[in-house]
């Protein structure tokens, strides 16, 4: 896109004027809180749902906080491994999480090791959990994804949409130096992650044949998304036969998803929806 087109623009979505706030000596980012408060709902839809099924809630609470911890340092490490050059000269700053990087794939990975390692260690029903965690991922990260707003990152190619986002120059990609205005992918993979969430919901109050398998619903719903949205991102230098890392693996998690929902329910299994989010309810 060139300048002279995204002269164009006649409306788009402002640059944040700050991505922090400062309460005496303490200093917040917005990417930090919000990120806290999609965990903190999250981690309220999962304890309800879960025990609408009759699960224990105090079983429940020790494995979402293997799931949270684990979650992070995974996706950390994940973003560090493929971000080194950022951290030279600064090693400490691995540890500034709240200034962004944050590899989603890569905490979902180290998420899904500590819940199967936590579930069995507590006797429970793993997939009554997952259908409890279902919607509620993707609600996180529906609201986390607005800390990549203030923190200017994660947007798409230049665009001159009425909703493109302006990005300050010094967050533009070194080959669109000119462009102002961007495709605000983590406002697209907002809202389609506040409607995975909702169909995910749907499905288990309506569709009896989805219970038990409302996880494989999350995995190939967002991989689908986020395979999509790789294709126009511009943070992702390393592609091979023109996909991002993020984008082969978006393609494996869908199959991991299809796979899930392909599976026949075990003998005796449960059907019934989760009383405390159905319609009414």
């Amino acid at each position: 896109m060139t300048p002279t087109a995204l002269s164009g623009v006649f409306a788009s979505i402002p640059s944040p004027p700050i991505n922090d706030i400062h309460i005496g000596p303490v200093r917040l980012t917005f990417y930090g809180l919000l990120i806290g408060i999609g965990v903190a709902l999250a981690w309220i839809l999962v304890k309800k749902r879960f025990a609408a099924t009759g699960g224990d809630p105090m079983a429940a609470e020790k494995i979402l906080t293997r799931m949270v911890i684990f979650g992070f340092l995974g996706a950390r490490a994940a973003y560090v491994s493929t971000h080194l050059s950022r951290f030279e000269g600064e090693p400490w700053k691995v540890l500034a999480i709240w200034e962004g990087g944050l590899a989603l794939f890569g905490g979902l990975t180290a998420g899904a090791i500590a819940f199967y390692v936590s579930a069995r260690q507590l006797g429970v029903d793993r997939r009554e959990f997952l259908d409890a965690v279902a919607p509620a991922v993707p609600l996180a990260q529906a609201i986390g994804r607005w800390g990549n707003y203030f923190n200017q990152e994660l947007f798409g190619v230049p665009s001159n949409l009425p909703w493109a986002v302006e990005i300050d120059s010094r967050y533009r990609p070194a080959a669109y130096p000119d462009a102002a205005t961007f495709h605000p992918t983590f406002l697209y993979e907002s809202l389609a992650n506040l409607a995975l969430a909702g169909l995910i919901i749907w499905l288990g109050n309506h569709y009896p044949a989805f219970r038990r398998k409302l996880i494989g619903v999350y995995l190939a719903g967002y991989a689908m998304v986020r395979f999509l949205l790789e294709l126009i991102r511009t943070d992702t230098t390393f592609r091979f036969w023109g996909l991002s890392r993020n984008g082969w693996v978006s393609i494996g998690v869908v199959v991991i998803g299809i796979v899930i929902l392909a599976r026949p329910a075990p003998p005796g299994d449960r059907s019934q929806p989760l009383s405390g989010i159905a319609p009414g309810g």
